[in-house]
């Protein structure tokens, strides 16, 4: 093994050389660029694109419930980000979101959360990222979205971000850094031109005037939009997974996750509202996968509207990178607090990268296994899973936002040092943020949710044996690098 590693009771710690601990630590390897890129890049992406039409179908074609659709998703990842910004401004360790919920809510709580990520939340996402990169590319060449060709595409492009981050982290960092401003590129695009066209031509306002149609108007459609615009805004939480590789990560980190979602929730807003600018709501509604590429060339005529719509392609690329970059981190972030499987294997780094490569490799099984399920439940025209087929890139989202509750929760009950606005205010406002996002999810799918909660319990008991088979052990240190979470003074300002 890479390491040499032992288990400790009562947070005791083992001795190694200097020149060991630098050897085996994670690198301060990224500043707050990467930081802020992380969090544009990972939710700037598919979602803008992929779920637009989705909520064109929801709202009736009405434009101003799907804007409101829009801002208010914005608004709670904003409420969210900024609650978990107080939290990393205080605590420091391996994996951001399980780091807050383990010293929050405890040790096993965090082990949960990290289960959850590791195998349920993070490779779900990922992999619909993969397919929609995929999906988009398939466009592009005129082929179809749901055959064989877009699978192997969506495969691949899998397997070649896991080897960008795993073989060269350095190049992984900068693609992220890279792709972030390349995907604004036809975002900024839409939403000045297309705006500005939408005023001259009339289409703006012939689209703010379709009023909802009866699923909008009994509020489903709204409810539908959301949820389906939290896959859009989705994944900046995974950008505290680097927190243990970023300098001076607890200032860094909360600006990172203010002045990143900030963005992207100005970002979403002017996109949407150009591309109804663009092209009626019923061509947008009926077009698909289409649908983008049809506005782009609306806009900037045949040869620009593909060029930008390859920006597109990219842009969902850098996204699908980012969301990698969480996921083959999950089993060593279980590894480095002695849980999960095997933690002496994938707490393992390679010392050539300075990646948990052990880690990396299963991450990356995981994604495939998620794809295959999403292509069966969800593209494939018989559902291999039958009334277990729901839709992976939203339902796991919403599990997450539930998750945060306890952990908004205990930060009112403990961090009695903070004043009134970060330890009260925000928290209570993100945990009603989090239940209308659960409230959501359960009027837009029904039943589909009770299905999914069914994989999902089995999933997260089938870490309760990984989870049992450590209980004697009372805490798992790499006895060189990690500080024990448990003792706030070590690692709270």
């Amino acid at each position: 093994m890479a390491n040499r590693l032992i288990y400790i009771k009562g947070g005791s710690r083992g001795k190694g050389s200097a020149a060991q601990r630098m050897k085996d630590q994670l690198q301060k390897r990224y500043g707050l660029p990467m930081a802020i890129a992380m969090v544009v890049g990972i939710v700037i992406g598919s979602g803008v694109f992929f779920k637009a039409e989705t909520v064109l179908k929801a709202t009736g074609g009405d434009v101003l419930t799907g804007i409101l659709a829009w801002a208010i998703v914005g608004v709670v990842m904003m409420i969210c980000a900024y609650t978990f910004s107080i939290m990393a401004s205080r605590y420091e360790k391996v994996n951001g979101v399980v780091d807050y919920a383990e010293v929050m809510v405890g040790p096993r709580y965090g082990y949960y959360m990290g289960w959850f990520m590791t195998f349920i939340y993070q490779p779900a996402i990922t992999s619909v990222l993969a397919w929609v990169s995929a999906r988009y590319t398939c466009v592009l060449l005129g082929w179809d979205i749901t055959g064989g060709a877009c699978m192997t595409i969506a495969a691949f492009y899998l397997i070649g971000s896991y080897a960008v981050n795993t073989l060269s982290p350095i190049i992984g960092g900068k693609l992220q850094v890279s792709t972030a401003v390349i995907k604004l590129v036809p975002l900024a695009a839409m939403a000045v031109i297309g705006t500005v066209s939408g005023l001259v031509n009339g289409t703006l306002a012939e689209n703010f005037a379709v009023t909802a149609g009866t699923a909008a108007g009994s509020g489903t459609g709204l409810f539908t939009s959301v949820v389906a615009v939290a896959f859009a805004y989705e994944g900046w939480i995974i950008a505290t997974s680097i927190n243990a590789e970023l300098r001076d990560a607890k200032k860094n980190l909360p600006r990172a996750l203010i002045f990143g979602s900030l963005i992207v929730v100005v970002v979403y807003i002017l996109y949407y509202i150009g591309l109804a600018s663009v092209v009626p709501s019923s061509v947008l509604m009926q077009s698909g996968e289409q649908s983008a590429r049809l506005a782009f060339s609306q806009v900037f005529g045949s040869v620009a509207g593909t060029l930008l719509f390859v920006f597109v392609i990219i842009s969902c690329l850098g996204t699908l990178n980012g969301l990698m970059i969480g996921s083959i981190r999950g089993l060593y972030s279980l590894s480095a607090r002695g849980e999960g499987p095997k933690p002496e294997v994938f707490i393992s780094l390679d010392h050539k990268t300075n990646m948990p490569a052990n880690s990396a490799v299963v991450g990356l099984l995981i994604c495939m296994a998620w794809l295959a399920y999403f292509f069966g439940a969800n593209l494939d025209s018989v559902r291999w899973f039958g009334a277990f087929s729901f839709d992976s890139s939203e339902l796991p989202i919403i599990t997450l936002y539930a998750a945060y509750i306890p952990v908004f929760i205990r930060m009112i009950k403990k961090e009695k040092d903070l004043p009134f606005f970060k330890r009260v205010l925000m928290p209570v406002l993100g945990i009603l943020s989090c239940l209308f996002m659960v409230a959501a999810a359960i009027i837009g799918h029904g039943m589909a949710v009770a299905y999914y909660l069914a994989i999902f319990a089995v999933i997260m008991l089938a870490g309760v044996l990984f989870e049992k088979k450590k209980k004697s052990i009372t805490f798992f240190l790499d006895q060189r690098r990690l500080p024990d979470i448990r003792k706030p003074s070590l690692i709270k300002e």
